[in-house]
């Protein structure tokens, strides 16, 4: 009888003990997961554009979604149920929606008026200016894929009301212009192709817009595209050159015509109801509109003392081209640490990377993951909570958490963003911010201001 009951304990301990571990476990993972929540949080606004959103009364605790994010754990299990932890790293992949297998997970579009700083755009992306639309980055778009498919429903919804209105064609006058060469900008151009519209593409600088500007061989794309005309590109992952390579063959085969060099500088609705549209080289005037121009605008610039110097640049094209350099990157963002991690790669360089804040918040897993393992004394270091506060010759003077530290210095880079161009879009008359009014009510404000403006001047 003793053996027996002895033998129960045993056995009770055996199918106990791994039970408890494994409830531990999922307890620590758990006040893991609620902390990284609570990081998220500080970061305020989260990124405009798709982002999942989990029904929990039919999530059923799986675990696929978690693990197929590729920007870490954005996704992360709360009381056995899928929740949103870090929707500031969202950039709306869409591969937590497709793993899902009882469908609990389905892809929203943020209204971009939540945030003061984004334009304000309908559910067909047209802003408060009838027959102006934005698509990609600069209504808060982050990803290739989604800027593809955006600027193609743009000019969709562009040819369906020019079908609905049965308005004629005009010569001189274009269905759609679209300003921007990038990923929105090619893809509604071809997608004006496959409606038949009349179409001019404009870009301020070269084929391909924020991706040309790339460092060699960055990964731009981790999910399969498909754009208009039956193009489409499978691969999960794509470099830098191999999309702007597939672009100049789209660009070829259907004859997009691209205006290079051409910067937009202004943009006006007429009494007409079409747009004229000024650049550095001439007019356009357009039925339609469809910015696609990006977000970055102009560099965003330290403000100190030597910044002026030539050797203080704001984007990194070939990191191979400088060897054997004393280099300080300034910034906190991927681009930041991208481009620290690239140069320290090159034959005796040594690189510091400066940061004003005390962690990194926003970067990609993945960058996150490849800086650990890159960081090396004498080639790689990171200095958080420094801010550059004079650049010269041959140094840079740093403040370290108050203290004054020069540096060794051959060249800067600077990667603080851009400033939007948020001041040519008002001037155009699109709306930014929360609005409460209706988008129809906005547009009569914007036609009642534009009336009063011209009876001032008359």
């Amino acid at each position: 009888m003793p053996e027996l009951w002895i033998f129960y304990c045993c056995a009770s301990l055996v199918l106990m003990v791994p039970m408890a571990l494994y409830v531990r476990r999922e307890k620590t993972k758990e006040q893991r997961v609620r902390e990284a929540a609570a990081k998220g949080q500080l970061f305020g606004d989260t990124p405009m554009g798709l982002h999942p959103h989990i029904d929990v009364s039919n999530c059923i605790g799986c675990q696929g979604c978690t693990k197929v994010c590729p920007e870490g754990n954005v996704l992360g299990m709360l009381g056995g149920k899928a929740a949103v932890l870090q929707p500031h790293k969202c950039i709306g992949h869409g591969l937590c929606a497709d793993a899902c297998p009882v469908g609990a997970i389905t892809l929203i579009r943020a209204n971009a008026g939540i945030s003061a700083d984004l334009p304000y755009l309908t559910p067909e992306c047209e802003t408060s200016v009838e027959g102006l639309f934005i698509a990609g980055e600069l209504g808060g778009l982050a990803l290739i894929k989604n800027a593809v498919r955006q600027g193609r429903e743009c000019v969709d919804v562009i040819a369906t009301r020019l079908a609905e209105n049965k308005t004629a064609g005009t010569p001189g006058i274009h269905d759609v212009l679209i300003v921007g060469a990038g990923p929105a900008g090619i893809s509604a151009a071809l997608c004006s192709i496959e409606r038949g519209l009349n179409f001019a593409l404009i870009e301020r600088e070269s084929f391909g817009g924020t991706v040309s500007k790339y460092p060699r061989q960055k990964l731009v794309m981790t999910s399969p595209v498909q754009f208009p005309l039956g193009a489409s590109l499978k691969k999960m992952q794509l470099s830098k050159e191999s999309l702007l390579s597939f672009w100049e063959t789209l660009c070829s085969r259907h004859d997009l015509h691209p205006q290079l060099n051409e910067t937009v500088e202004s943009i006006v609705k007429t009494d007409n109801g079409c747009f004229t549209v000024g650049t550095s080289k001439g007019e356009y005037q357009s039925r339609t509109v469809v910015l696609a121009m990006g977000r970055a605008g102009i560099p965003r610039k330290l403000g100190v003392k030597g910044e002026e110097l030539p050797k203080v640049m704001y984007r990194l094209l070939e990191a191979d081209h400088y060897i054997n350099k004393n280099i300080l990157v300034v910034g906190g963002g991927d681009s930041a640490v991208e481009a620290a991690m690239g140069l320290s790669m090159q034959p005796g360089n040594c690189v510091i990377l400066s940061y004003r804040k005390g962690s990194f918040g926003r970067i990609k897993e993945r960058n996150s993951e490849r800086l650990q393992t890159t960081i090396r004394p004498g080639r790689l270091d990171v200095i958080f909570n420094s801010i550059p506060v004079e650049i010269g010759e041959t140094s840079v003077q740093l403040e370290v958490d108050g203290t004054i530290r020069e540096i060794p210095n051959d060249y800067v880079w600077v990667f603080a963003g851009g400033v939007p161009p948020n001041e040519f879009l008002k001037k155009a008359g699109i709306a930014f911010g929360p609005l409460d009014l209706t988008v129809e009510a906005v547009r009569e404000n914007v036609t009642a201001l534009e009336s009063e403006s011209r009876l001032v001047s008359s």
